[in-house]
C-alpha cells in the first residue's frame, strides 16, 4: 500500500467504482478503500440459493448502459453486457386481467443507442385500450412528450449538480413549455394525486403508486417531486428499453474495476476507514482501523454524509445547524424484502390469462386491482405488521434472457416487496417476519401463476432489512434508498439544504454516495456528478484523458 494518493476513496461501493477511473483518467493516482471483502457494494451477486446459481443480493433491476460511464469506459469490452428484451413492464391483477407494456424504443448498438420502435408503441397502445381509450390516449400523448421534451430534460438532471433556489433545473424547465404534460401542480401532488390525475382505470393507477414505491421507496401519500414523478411513469409506460445485465449486477461493478486497474487505481478491501483525517481546514487523508495514515490531496466518500461528517470527521468542528440536520434525515421509506426464488419452471401466468405475452417481462408486479385500497391500506398494513398481507410483489425471471444465471433446467426469479422500518421490530420478530413472508409468497403467488406449486419451486433465499443494514449501514433502517426520495430530500435539498452539492464541511472532501442528488438507484449520477465538480474545482476539464488504459 502507498503511503498517500493523489486522491482517496472512503467506502468502494458503487459509486466509488464509477468516479475511481474518472479521477484516473485524469492522471491522478487513486486508493480504493473498503471494509467489505468485494468491492461494488449494493453492485454485487453471488452464489445460490443452489449450487450453479448466481442472484443478486440487493440492487437488481438496472439500466447502466445509458450512464455516462458505460461509454467513457468502453464497459462492454470489459465483460460488461447487457440483453434487452421487447416486453418491459406488467402487472397481474386478482380478478384475472393485466396490463403488458412494451418497449417504445429498441436499443441497436452495444453503446446504447435508442430507436423508435413502432410495434411496441402499438401494442402498448392496444392493451391499454382494451380498459380505457382516456388512458391509451394520455400513453401516446406523454409518449410523444417523453421524446421530444422529458427524455432529454431528465437525463440533464440525473447527470448535473443540483441548480441553487431559484434557477429553475432541467425538469423545472419544462414546467413553461405547453406541450410537456409536466404541470407546476406535478411538482406538489402525491404518488396517489399524480395517478388519478395521469390515469382513469384501476390498472394504471394501481400500478402507478406500486411501481412508485419501488422506484423512489415513497408510498401513495408521498410527494415525489418532478423527479420522482418523471422516472416512475416513464418505467410504468415503457417509455425506457428494459434491460438485463448478463451474469447479474455484479457484473457492473467488475467491469467498473477492470477500467479502474487499467488506468491505475489501487483497490483494498478489508480496510476499514476509522477516521478523515484534516489539518487546517483542509483533509490531509484516512486513517485506517488498524492505525495507518493514508496521505491525499482529495478525499472522496462513498459513505452517505451522517457517516462522513458526524463519525469520521468526529475530531473535526460541524455548525450545529449541519449535525442537527443531519441527525434528523427521514429514512423511513424503502425498506423491503430482496429475495431469489429457483424454480424448475417459469411462472406461468398465461395458464391463468389465456396470454402468453404476459411473463416475457423484466418488471411484472402482481396484486389487487384497487387502488382505493393501495393508496389508503398498503403502508398501513406494512406499518403495522411488518409486510401487508396482501402483497403486491415485483417479479424479474431473468434467465429467460440470461443463460448464464442458472444451469440447464432451472431458472431464477428476483422477487420483492416492501416492508417496515429495521427498528419496528427486533432480531426475533424478524426472523418470524421472514417465515410468514415465505409462506405468503408460497400461498399467493399460484393464484397468480398456477405452476408456482412447490413441486415447481426448488428454493428460496431472502434479504430482510436486517440482512441489508447489517452489510450497509448507509442504508439506515435497512432501506435501499439512503434518505427518502421525498420531493423535500430530493435535488437542491438532498440530503439537507446545506450540503446538498458534492462538497462536504472541508474544501477538498468530496461526496459521491446515493445519500446526494440523484439519489438511490444503480447508475444515478452522484459519482458522476461528484466528478464534475472535483474536475471544476480544480480547473481541468472532466472529459480529458490524461492516462490512457494500460493493455
Amino acid at each position: 500500500m502507498s503511503d498517500s494518493f493523489d486522491a482517496v476513496i472512503v467506502g468502494g461501493g458503487h459509486h466509488a467504482t464509477i468516479i475511481a477511473p474518472y479521477l484516473a483518467r485524469a492522471g491522478m493516482s487513486v486508493g480504493v478503500f473498503e471494509q467489505h471483502s468485494f468491492i461494488g457494494g449494493s453492485a454485487h451477486s453471488i452464489p445460490g440459493p443452489v449450487k450453479g446459481v448466481t442472484q443478486n443480493p440487493c440492487a437488481h433491476w438496472t439500466r447502466f448502459y445509458s450512464h455516462p460511464a458505460y461509454k467513457d469506459f468502453n464497459l462492454k469490452d470489459e465483460g460488461l453486457q447487457y440483453v434487452f428484451p421487447e416486453g418491459n413492464e406488467a402487472m397481474v391483477f386478482d380478478d384475472g386481467s393485466y396490463y403488458v407494456g412494451f418497449s417504445s424504443n429498441k436499443v441497436v448498438d452495444a453503446v446504447g443507442t435508442q430507436e423508435p420502435w413502432a410495434e411496441g408503441v402499438q401494442r402498448t397502445h392496444e392493451n391499454i385500450k382494451a380498459f380505457s381509450q382516456r388512458d391509451a390516449d394520455t400513453y401516446m400523448r406523454f409518449r410523444d412528450a417523453y421524446e421530444k421534451h422529458i427524455k432529454k430534460a431528465f437525463g440533464t438532471q440525473r447527470f448535473s449538480p443540483p441548480t441553487p433556489w431559484g434557477t429553475p433545473d432541467a425538469l423545472e424547465k419544462l414546467l413553461t413549455i405547453e406541450d410537456s404534460m409536466i404541470e407546476p401542480v406535478h411538482e406538489l401532488m402525491s404518488s396517489r394525486q399524480l395517478a388519478y390525475d395521469m390515469f382513469e382505470s384501476d390498472e394504471l393507477r394501481t400500478l402507478f403508486m406500486r411501481a412508485a414505491v419501488t422506484s423512489t421507496g415513497c408510498y401513495p401519500d408521498d410527494v415525489l417531486g418532478l423527479q420522482g414523478f418523471v422516472h416512475n411513469i416513464a418505467l410504468v409506460l415503457s417509455l425506457e428499453p428494459a434491460a438485463i445485465a448478463v451474469g447479474g449486477t455484479g457484473s457492473i461493478s467488475k467491469a467498473l474495476v477492470k477500467a479502474g486497474e487499467k488506468r491505475g487505481v489501487k483497490y483494498f478491501t478489508g480496510q476499514r476507514v476509522d477516521e478523515i483525517v484534516q489539518e487546517n481546514g483542509r483533509a490531509t487523508g484516512i486513517r485506517l482501523a488498524d492505525g495507518t495514515f493514508v496521505g491525499a490531496n482529495i478525499v472522496v466518500s462513498d459513505l452517505g454524509l451522517p457517516q462522513t461528517v458526524l463519525q469520521l470527521l468526529r475530531n473535526t468542528e460541524v455548525a450545529e445547524k449541519i449535525r442537527h440536520r443531519l441527525g434528523n434525515i427521514v429514512y423511513d421509506r424503502g425498506q423491503l424484502v430482496w429475495a431469489n426464488v429457483v424454480s424448475k419452471e417459469i411462472p406461468d401466468y398465461s395458464a391463468k390469462l389465456g396470454n402468453t405475452d404476459v411473463g416475457a417481462q423484466p418488471r411484472l408486479y402482481w396484486g389487487k386491482k384497487d387502488p382505493d385500497w393501495f393508496a389508503t391500506r398498503y403502508q398501513a398494513e406494512i406499518m403495522t405488521e411488518g409486510i401487508s398481507p396482501h402483497m403486491y410483489m415485483l417479479t424479474s425471471t431473468d434467465s429467460q434472457w440470461d443463460t448464464t444465471r442458472t444451469p440447464d433446467g432451472l431458472h431464477i426469479t428476483g422477487i420483492e416487496e416492501f416492508s417496515a422500518p429495521l427498528r419496528f421490530y427486533d432480531s426475533g420478530q424478524w426472523t418470524k417476519l421472514e417465515k410468514e413472508f415465505e409462506k405468503r409468497v408460497r400461498e399467493q403467488w399460484p393464484t397468480y401463476a398456477p405452476n408456482m406449486t412447490e413441486d415447481n419451486i426448488v428454493a428460496m433465499q431472502f434479504f430482510m432489512p436486517t440482512h441489508i443494514n447489517a452489510g450497509k449501514p448507509d442504508m439506515i433502517e435497512g432501506g435501499y434508498v439512503e434518505g427518502a426520495h421525498l420531493a423535500s430530500q430530493l435535488g437542491r435539498f438532498r440530503p439537507i439544504p446545506e450540503l446538498a452539492g458534492y462538497k462536504t464541511i472541508l474544501p477538498n472532501l468530496y461526496n459521491c454516495s446515493a445519500n446526494v442528488h440523484a439519489g438511490s438507484g444503480i447508475g444515478r449520477g452522484s459519482s458522476y456528478n461528484a466528478w464534475k465538480q472535483i474536475a471544476a474545482d480544480l480547473g481541468i476539464d472532466p472529459d480529458a484523458v490524461v492516462r490512457e488504459p494500460a493493455e
